[in-house]
């Protein structure tokens, strides 16, 4: 061992493997695990950092993927810098677009500023985290600062961004402030000397940036960490306010658990992967009771437990559950239908189909599409969904029901 190495000791190897825990890159791996084994020996806490622009005014869940990721962390002592992107919102992220996207005016940063640390900290340990804003250093760099900036990259380097080099060969315009604002963003963990940097995965060149630029500076390189997007309750986009597919962590707790429900099957178990803090080993645990037979509702009760307790409170999550569960058994006449049906798992629309509810697939198909089912008195918005073994309640429209009994092929 080098006398500028530390032990790789077991403390060290559980911090490596929370940091991975549902991450789609650390990069590289091995300077993360020598900053850890560093910070271990030397009692140092390492600086990590995660940037949001305020562009709407409030977070949802999906956003809390890696607000998560930041806690947990922050619970093993490292420092957790939450940075409020007021200045590089004025620019405009064009992280995923095909377009030019309109910068905000300085009034909606203001107004969506003011929700985001306070709606973080539901997620993170408050009095532990460094809020900053990237205003403090970007209005001080000046016109002289940002002008030597831009000097340490070069237009080919940015054209190796995966958007903007699509946009360039359809020839749709990219305006040379879209250029700032991985540079800004970059610069951000220079001003901040951070050794770790969190984003989604649309974030993997902007986060790369930082690591230049810090090079450039004669800081040692930040190590970054790509979380998945979150999938939204359609299961196809990713969670978006305009996709009207998201849970806001400030919606009501009925609201929560209600939508929590609505996900499909296959929707859950990425959801339990990336959202809740139970353990690997006890999540696998309850994927296979389901694989064996037990009804997957059970699962999803769980986690819709879980995340509305997170936000509301116990006693709230406890009341979401009674409430959902009084409002589908009122809804639901005495006598209704009792069908057999086999093949699961089976789709959505051909079940509805089996069970008589509708004249075809595609009937269903647009009946889901237009909100007029619901599952156990579950609203279904996703048309892909699949329905393991299980006894279901279902329901078209206000009138037509079926107690369906559905079992494997």
């Amino acid at each position: 061992m080098s006398p500028t190495e530390h032990p790789i000791t077991d403390a060290v190897r559980e911090a490596m493997a929370i940091s991975l825990r549902g991450a789609q890159e650390l990069l590289p791996e091995d300077a993360w695990l020598k900053k850890l084994a560093r910070s271990a020996a030397t009692g140092q806490p390492l600086r990590i950092k995660l940037g949001l622009d305020p562009t709407a005014p409030d977070i949802h869940i999906g956003h809390t993927v890696v607000l998560n990721k930041m806690r947990q962390l922050q619970d093993l002592g490292h420092q957790v810098i939450f940075l409020i992107g007021d200045f590089t919102s004025l620019i405009g992220d064009p992280s995923g677009r095909n377009s030019t996207r309109p910068p905000l005016t300085p009034e909606q940063i203001k107004a969506n500023a003011e929700t985001y640390y306070k709606q973080a900290s539901l997620v993170l340990d408050p009095s532990k985290t460094e809020i900053r804003y990237n205003s403090e250093w970007s209005i001080a760099l000046g016109s002289m600062g940002l002008i030597q900036l831009s000097a340490k990259t070069t237009v080919a380097r940015m054209l190796e961004r995966d958007d903007f080099t699509k946009r360039y060969a359809a020839q749709t315009p990219i305006s040379l402030h879209e250029f700032l604002y991985p540079l800004m963003q970059g610069y951000d963990s220079v001003a901040l000397k951070s050794d770790l940097e969190l984003g989604g995965t649309d974030q993997k060149f902007n986060l790369l940036m930082g690591r230049q630029l810090q090079q450039e500076y004669g800081q040692e390189p930040q190590c970054i960490l790509t979380m998945p997007l979150l999938e939204g309750l359609d299961g196809v986009e990713k969670m978006s306010k305009s996709k009207n597919n998201y849970i806001g962590i400030t919606e009501p707790a009925n609201t929560m658990y209600a939508k929590v429900l609505s996900i499909s099957d296959e929707l859950m178990w990425r959801w339990y992967e990336l959202l809740s803090f139970e353990s690997l080993a006890a999540i696998a645990k309850l994927k296979a009771e389901v694989e064996a037979g037990r009804n997957p509702k059970d699962a999803k009760v769980a986690l819709a437990r879980e995340i509305t307790t997170r936000f509301h409170g116990a006693a709230a999550a406890e009341a979401a559950q009674e409430d959902f569960e009084r409002r589908a058994r009122g809804g639901i006449p005495d006598e209704i239908p009792e069908v057999t049906v086999h093949g699961a798992p089976m789709g959505i629309g051909a079940l509805l189909k089996s069970a008589g509810l509708v004249p075809s697939n595609g009937e269903g198909l647009r009946k889901v599409e237009q909100g007029g089912v619901r599952v156990d008195g579950v609203v279904i918005s996703d048309k892909g969904l699949k329905l393991e073994p299980g006894t279901y309640v279902l329901q078209v429209g206000k009138r037509q029901f079926a107690r369906v009994s559905l079992h494997a092929a």
